[in-house]
């Protein structure tokens, strides 16, 4: 990420354990972010002691391994944060980039795109999967933010899955790396490696999420998904991972994952 590039960055009161960071999420902050709507919970989840040492550790382990790990979208506004999440739905972060910036030149703000038919945008995204859908859903989602956030985009994580081709994993992405606050967005990578790594059994990305929240201190939520994700994206692929490589391996169960790999 170049120097010019805007990071910004909120930080939470105090440390919290994860349920009641739920409660605290609830509220707007001091920094009027506004946190998502939590999910029901148990008050008092059982976590093994052997568990949460292996979460300790593999966090430890990756903290060791990608000391900066943050995401590798480029963006220099949460504006184009959010398109750049939504175009990287089932494409790579590479592809991405590669259509951003000529896009971006093309349509700097949300009044811009608002005033783009989707066939004018299509050219720009054309490299990405599904782009068809895709650029329906910035024109529709530039529309939104014109006629309800004055062009910004909102940090409400609400307001933020209401946009058209947003969800609650692109919320959490938006909100945590452009307003800061705590979030483990749950996509491919991070599912796959919660399972692999035995921190969730779960399928359903919201409950894997919140397997992790109750493992891990919510201050290195963020990280910890950035990790996960590049771990996942250059030694614990899907196909093929590469085990005798990993530095997780001592303390991961391999599940579903080839003994022999």
């Amino acid at each position: 990420m170049g120097d010019g590039l805007r990071r910004l960055v909120f930080q939470p009161p105090r440390p919290l354990s994860p349920f009641h960071f739920l409660l605290y999420t609830r509220f707007v902050t001091d920094s009027g972010v506004k946190r998502p709507r939590p999910q029901k919970v148990s008050s008092s989840p059982r976590v093994s002691p052997t568990l949460r040492r292996r979460a300790a550790g593999i966090l430890a382990e990756l903290t060791a391994l990608y000391p900066d790990a943050r995401t590798e979208l480029v963006y220099s506004s949460p504006f184009e944060l959010l398109v750049a999440t939504v175009l990287s739905a089932q494409a790579t972060d590479v592809s991405v980039n590669a259509a951003t910036p000529a896009l971006f030149a093309a349509y700097p703000d949300a009044l811009a795109l608002s005033r783009a038919a989707p066939e004018d945008v299509e050219p720009y995204i054309r490299s990405i999967g599904l782009y068809r859908g895709k650029a329906r859903n910035l024109v529709a989602l530039a529309g939104l933010l014109q006629e309800r956030h004055g062009g910004e985009v909102p940090n409400d994580f609400a307001a933020v899955v209401a946009l058209p081709g947003a969800g609650r994993k692109t919320a959490n992405v938006v909100l945590s790396n452009a307003y800061g606050y705590p979030a483990i967005a749950v996509d491919t990578h991070v599912g796959r490696l919660a399972r692999r790594l035995g921190l969730s059994s779960e399928q359903n990305p919201d409950k894997v999420e919140l397997d992790l929240q109750r493992l891990f201190p919510q201050e290195r939520w963020v990280f910890l998904h950035h990790a996960l994700i590049l771990h996942g994206r250059r030694v614990c692929v899907a196909r093929t991972p590469l085990c005798s490589a990993c530095v997780l391996a001592a303390l991961c169960p391999k599940i579903g994952v080839d003994r022999q790999a």
